[in-house]
């Protein structure tokens, strides 16, 4: 990736301000987790609720375990299919704040991307809460230009890719006593 787009994109989300991202998914609109004020940027952008917790793209699993308490069977899901379409909804450690996933469960949707840019990214920005790149809705887009079209001055910055995968993530809550597939994708476990 460009030094001088990578800059920006970071100068961004150091700002509050979005940042679109190509995944192996779908193409997504991207803002620091830590900032609650970032969040709603989101959630106005695409004109949806703030009900719905949003998940948290990571560049390894290491990154992952700062934030979420995974146990054997997520250890092993992530060590399987990540990077990829794949999102583990896990027990959020005490040290996140409260408007991180799901306050009233505890929990978070934690997921490593398998797309370069999106990587690149992760590693130097940190943990990115995420969201597919559609209106509230709608289809979601696949490209960095689509993304443009619909959210325009809204995102500060758009990180050229398209997203390669056309669907969303798999998504697998560990939280119970049985695995249960919240969302089915292209990962089955």
């Amino acid at each position: 990736m460009d030094t001088e787009i990578l800059s920006s994109a970071m100068a961004a989300v150091n700002n509050g301000d979005l940042v679109g991202i190509p995944t192996d998914t779908l193409y997504g609109i991207a803002a620091d987790p830590f900032n609650p004020d970032a969040l709603d940027r989101i959630f106005i952008a695409k004109g949806r609720p703030g009900i719905k917790p949003l998940a948290i793209l990571v560049a390894d699993l290491e990154q992952a375990l700062e934030l979420g308490a995974f146990g054997e069977r997520g250890l092993e899901l992530a060590e399987e299919h990540w990077p990829g379409a794949l999102t583990l909804v896990v027990p959020k450690l005490k040290s996140v704040p409260d408007w991180i996933g799901d306050n009233e469960r505890r929990t978070l949707g934690l997921r490593c991307p398998d797309h370069p840019v999106a990587l690149e990214f992760l590693r130097a920005s940190g943990p990115l809460a995420v969201t597919s790149a559609n209106i509230s809705g709608r289809p979601a887009v696949l490209t960095a230009e689509g993304a443009r079209n619909l959210f325009g001055d809204d995102v500060a910055v758009y990180l050229d890719g398209e997203a390669v995968g056309g669907s969303a993530s798999t998504i697998i809550d560990l939280t119970k006593p049985a695995e249960w597939v919240l969302r089915d994708g292209p990962i089955t476990p």
